[in-house]
């Protein structure tokens, strides 16, 4: 982490404790994780699920929601026919719990659904049930949310609810404008939201460095802040070959290129524990608002 990074993200935290929880969770709650990217097709599911395993296999506690309501896709993804989804918890007599679905090394899975467009209609006793869901997952480390791609309200609203985003590009020029365009939007309604960058399928680190530098000098320049760098995952033919037998190729292929990256990236983001604040019932009630406003 850079010192300025370091400055952001204390003052975020101080500005996160100044407001006081609206429920209290009785301990300590998971790390929200948003993973991001401004252009479709750089392999973000694909990076959400890999990561998740390898998380789960460092002995972290996984929920992942998949939060791409229109085209739902973690699921497929892994081979995985839920069910039950959200809608279920919502207008239905589901609990969170029984929603989830049970993914590689344990990962635990909230299905996506279409139903989400009618969160409107959640009357408030529905909508202090599901926040009440949420503030009291039990046994996480970590609460993931995969976006849709693109710059929709919906997938802005997740960013700006999460502890810290992740934003996923690729080595071309239109992921990479687009990268920067999701990045300028949290950080006019949020300037002090950390942020990560993350380069998916490049040749060598020495690429996916210079891609990140790339987007962080216009960054400094444009938007006065500084984003860090995550890691990358190099471009892998195993990862194709893993997506084919729906499977992570951490487990398809545990010592491909790309699964090795996977891993260290996932003992990055192990080794920033405790660096944010747990969530507790403000952060859940702003996150569900946000989903219906």
């Amino acid at each position: 982490m850079t010192p300025s990074s370091q400055n952001h993200r204390a003052a975020a935290n101080q500005q996160s404790k100044s407001k006081g929880p609206l429920l209290q969770t009785g301990g300590q709650g998971p790390k929200i994780l948003a993973v991001t990217s401004g252009k479709g097709g750089v392999g973000k599911t694909n990076v959400v699920a890999n990561i998740s395993v390898s998380l789960s296999e460092l002995g972290k506690k996984i929920v992942v929601l998949d939060a791409d309501f229109g085209l739902a896709n973690l699921d497929v993804l892994l081979g995985l026919t839920p069910r039950y989804h959200l809608g279920h918890v919502l207008f239905g007599n589901k609990t969170l719990t029984e929603i989830m679905v049970q993914g590689p090394k344990g990962i635990r899975i909230i299905p996506a659904s279409s139903g989400i467009q009618r969160m409107s209609e959640l009357t408030l006793a529905q909508r202090n049930h599901l926040v009440e869901s949420f503030t009291n997952l039990d046994d996480t480390d970590y609460f993931i949310i995969d976006t849709a791609a693109g710059i929709s309200r919906n997938v802005i609203h997740f960013l700006l609810s999460a502890q810290e985003v992740i934003v996923v590009s690729a080595p071309e020029p239109t992921a990479i404008v687009d990268a920067y365009a999701v990045i300028k939007i949290i950080l006019a309604e949020d300037h002090e939201k950390p942020i990560q960058v993350l380069i998916n399928s490049v040749e060598q680190a020495e690429d996916a460095h210079e891609v990140f530098c790339q987007i962080n000098s216009v960054v400094k320049r444009f938007l006065n802040r500084e984003i860090d760098y995550l890691g990358h995952i190099e471009r892998d033919p195993h990862v194709p070959q893993a997506v084919r037998s729906q499977m992570v190729v951490t487990h398809r292929f545990p010592n491909a290129p790309a699964s090795r990256c996977f891993r260290e990236l996932a003992r990055r983001i192990s080794h920033q524990d405790g660096v944010m604040p747990s969530p507790d019932g403000l952060v859940w009630e702003k996150l569900l608002n946000d989903w219906v406003n």
